[in-house]
Order: C-alpha cells, then structure tokens, then sequence
C-alpha cells in the first residue's frame, strides 16, 4: 500500500511539473505573438517607407531628367509617354 501512495505521490508531482512547465510555455508562446505581431506592423512600416522613397526617387529622377540632364532625356520620353498612355485609358474608361 505504501508503494502505492509512493506512486501515485510521484505522479502528482510529475503533473504538478507538466502543469507548471505548460504555463510557462503557454506564457513565451503569447509573448512570441505579441513580438511576431509587432515585429510584422514594423515590417509593413518600413515596406510602406521603401515604396514612398523609391517614388520620391524616381520623381526626382525624372525632375531631373526634365531640367536639362542629358543622360536619361530618353527615359523621361518613356515615362511622359506612359503617363499620357494611362491619362488616355482613363479617359476612355470614363466616356464609356
């Protein structure tokens, strides 16, 4: 009968453990979360800060190119050319 005391004494301690042991994991994985939910609002921060840089590039890139810089005058032809692509689309989307 000892023994049996013995056993299930051990048993309770060793669920004891388990139990303590998943409240800790329990704690580090809602705190990993909290971190992966940061961590993606700051990727898509820095994301949304790349896209608006490299716009401001490429307009001054084409200021640039529109003041007189011989080296991309032809690519400044190209995106006028884009730009006046895309003011006909629009147009004939609204007159239809």
């Amino acid at each position: 009968m000892g023994e049996l005391v013995g056993t299930v004494d051990s048993l309770e301690n060793k669920i004891s453990k388990l139990l303590h042991k998943l409240e800790l994991l329990q704690q580090s994985n809602t705190k990993l979360e909290r971190e992966l939910d940061q961590l993606k609002k700051d990727r898509a921060e820095v994301t949304n800060s790349i896209s608006v840089w490299e716009e401001r590039y490429n307009s001054l890139r084409l200021a640039n190119t529109m003041l007189g810089s011989n080296t991309e005058k032809t690519e400044a032809k190209l995106k006028i050319n884009s730009l006046i692509r895309e003011l006909d689309y629009c147009i004939a989307q609204l007159a239809e």
